[in-house]
């Protein structure tokens, strides 16, 4: 029941993700630790990510900007390995209560962020990609900042979530494998995530013929409502 349960929301959370660029952890990441606790549910979900960014990548390969992906990966790359070693040294309440901070934090930044006028550069990206891989080794997404990180720079719709999805998945590709050579991640690890996985990636597929019929405004409503949701949930399983 349990896998069942995983299954189905990873799907609605990939399609979800897939549509506005993120959201699937925001879905997910609740019931992952209510059913398998806050510190196994991380590399569960990073495997899981790792396989429903690659779902949008393939969906939108072709409009990848692979320049803006690369800059932002030289610096997320190494933060994310540093949010990794400090998780691991978190009690498990910290982290609960630290994801739901974050959640319902994001709705005001993630506004703020979107009203920027200033196009970003590469540079930019570098230099916001070290904060934010830092923040993804520890708090298992960051998708509402990189949402308007990455199309602050310019990219929109399929350039926009093939980008956004590319650079993830580097930056997911580095954390497991550091959760891996610290010795935190089991073969049942693995399995969960490849379950997750699987269903985020069935997921991302599906919204490609979806991405385009829902107005801007619903998407921005959407999310705000999932970082609500999903923060409060886990502020109150930190305090249970």
């Amino acid at each position: 029941m349990e896998y069942l349960i995983v299954l189905l929301v990873g799907v609605g959370a990939g399609t979800l993700s897939g549509v506005i660029g993120t959201g699937s952890s925001m879905l997910l990441m609740p019931v992952l630790v209510v059913l398998f606790g806050p510190q196994e549910a991380v590399p569960v979900m990073a495997i899981g990510a790792i396989m429903g960014n690659l779902g949008r990548v393939l969906a939108w390969r072709r409009e990848v900007d692979w320049q803006a992906c690369g800059a932002y990966c030289s610096t997320a790359i190494p933060g994310a390995v540093l949010g990794v070693h400090t998780l691991l040294v978190l009690p498990p309440h910290a982290v609960e209560l630290a994801l739901g901070i974050f959640f319902v934090s994001m709705i005001p930044a993630r506004r703020w962020l979107s009203r920027g006028a200033s196009r970003l550069s590469a540079i930019h990206l570098a230099l916001l990609g070290g904060p934010v891989g830092f923040l993804t080794g520890i708090l298992v997404s960051t998708g509402p900042i990189t949402v308007p990180v990455f199309t602050s720079y310019g990219l929109e719709r399929g350039a926009f979530l093939g980008t956004e999805a590319a650079a993830s998945m580097a930056v997911y590709i580095a954390k497991v494998a550091t959760f891996k050579g610290l010795g935190a991640l089991p073969a049942s690890h693995v399995y969960k995530g490849l379950i997750v996985g699987a269903a985020l990636m069935a997921g991302s597929l599906l919204a490609r013929s979806i991405v385009l019929r829902i107005p801007p405004a619903k998407f921005k409503l959407l999310v705000d409502g999932l970082m609500l949701s999903s923060g409060l949930s886990l502020l109150w399983a930190s305090v249970r």
